[in-house]
C-alpha cells in the first residue's frame, strides 16, 4: 500500500456546522423562552404595555414567541392621565396591528372610585401602584410581564426573573427564589401573583440595538425634536398644563429627546441631536448615568425611592 494511501488527511472534514448566536440573539432566545414558560405555567398572565421602548421590546418578543398565533394574553396599561400623547398613539398602533386585547386601568377612575386617594401631594406615578394592584385583583391575573431591567436602578438589580408578590401585592427582596440554571419556581398560593421580567439581563444599549435591528415603530419623542422646556431639579421638563411653572422657572425652546417616558410631570428630557437610532446608540454607548437616574424625578426622592415603591407593589 502506498504512503499516500496510509496517511490521514491534513484537515479532518467538519462533522457539523458551528452555529454561534450573537449576544442579541442570545438575549432574544432567553426572553422568548421565558414568555413561553410563563404562558404554559400560569393560568392568567398579562403584559404591562405603556408604549415606551422597553414595553415595545417586550411586545415584539411576545409576538415572536407565539407567531403565527396571536399573543395569548391581554396587555395592561396603567393610565396616569399625564401620559405623553405620542406614546399613547404608538401604544394604540401596536395593539391594533397585533390584535391583542388592551385593558386600561385609569388612575383618574381609581381616584373617583376611592381605590386610591389623591391628597394633592402624591404624584400620579405613585398612585399607579394601588391602581395596578386593583386591576390585578379584578382581573385575577396570576403573572404580570414587566419590562424592568437590572441595569436601570439598584432595586431592579435585586429582582429575579420570576419575582414573587404576596397576597397584598408586596415584594420582599429578602424572599427571592433561587434561579439556578435558568430554572424558575412559579408556585404561588391563592391571591398571590408573580411579576415576570424577561429582559432583566438586557441593557439600555441592548434595547436600542434590538429596536434598530427589528425596525419597529417607536414614539417620536425618543428622537431629537424641538420642544418648549424649563429647568427643574437639574432636569429639562416639558411645558404642559399639568406642569405649572414655579417661581424662577423660565420656558425656552430646546433640541431634546427622551431617554425614558412616563408621567409628564416627572419625566425629564435631555438635550440631544440624535434623530436616528444609530445616533441614539452612539449617545447611549458613552452615557454614564442610566435613563431613570438621569431623567426620572420619581427616583430622586431618596436613595431607596424605587425599592420603597416596589415593596408596596409598584412594577
Amino acid at each position: 500500500m502506498s504512503t499516500a494511501q496510509n496517511s490521514a488527511p491534513d484537515t479532518a472534514p467538519a462533522t457539523h456546522a458551528d452555529y454561534q448566536l450573537s449576544q442579541l440573539d442570545q438575549l432574544e432566545a432567553e426572553s422568548i423562552h421565558i414568555f413561553r414558560e410563563v404562558a404554559a405555567e400560569f393560568e392568567k398572565p398579562a403584559l404591562m404595555f405603556s408604549g415606551g421602548k422597553d414595553s415595545i421590546v417586550m411586545m415584539r418578543l411576545a409576538e415572536k414567541a407565539f407567531y403565527p398565533a396571536k399573543i395569548p394574553f391581554p396587555v395592561l396599561q396603567i393610565d396616569t392621565g399625564y401620559d405623553f400623547p405620542e406614546v399613547l398613539e404608538t401604544r394604540d398602533h401596536w395593539v391594533q396591528r397585533l390584535g391583542v386585547r388592551l385593558i386600561v386601568a385609569s388612575v383618574e377612575d381609581a381616584i373617583a372610585n376611592g381605590i386610591v386617594v389623591d391628597d394633592g401631594k402624591t404624584s400620579r406615578n405613585r398612585l399607579q401602584t394601588g391602581t395596578l394592584l386593583n386591576a390585578i385583583e379584578e382581573n385575577g391575573f396570576t403573572a404580570m410581564f414587566g419590562g424592568g431591567r437590572r441595569d436601570e436602578e439598584k432595586a431592579r438589580a435585586k429582582e429575579r426573573v420570576y419575582s414573587h408578590r404576596d397576597d397584598f401585592g408586596q415584594w420582599d427582596p429578602k424572599m427571592q427564589r433561587p434561579e439556578l440554571w435558568s430554572l424558575y419556581n412559579g408556585k404561588i398560593h391563592s391571591g398571590e401573583h408573580m411579576r415576570i421580567f424577561p429582559i432583566s439581563n438586557w441593557t439600555e444599549l441592548d434595547v436600542w440595538d434590538y429596536l434598530g435591528r427589528e425596525g419597529v415603530e417607536l414614539p417620536s419623542i425618543y428622537f431629537s425634536h424641538q420642544r418648549r422646556v424649563f429647568q427643574r431639579d437639574g432636569m429639562w421638563m416639558s411645558e404642559s398644563e399639568h406642569n405649572p411653572l414655579r417661581p424662577g422657572e423660565v420656558v425656552e425652546e430646546r433640541t431634546v429627546r427622551f431617554r425614558t417616558v412616563g408621567d409628564i410631570t416627572l419625566t425629564g428630557c435631555v438635550e440631544s441631536e440624535a434623530d436616528t437610532i444609530e445616533k441614539i446608540i452612539e449617545e447611549v454607548a458613552v452615557a454614564r448615568i442610566t435613563e431613570r437616574g438621569a431623567t426620572r424625578g420619581d427616583d430622586r426622592f431618596s436613595e431607596a425611592a424605587m425599592e420603597d415603591r416596589k415593596k408596596e407593589g409598584y412594577f
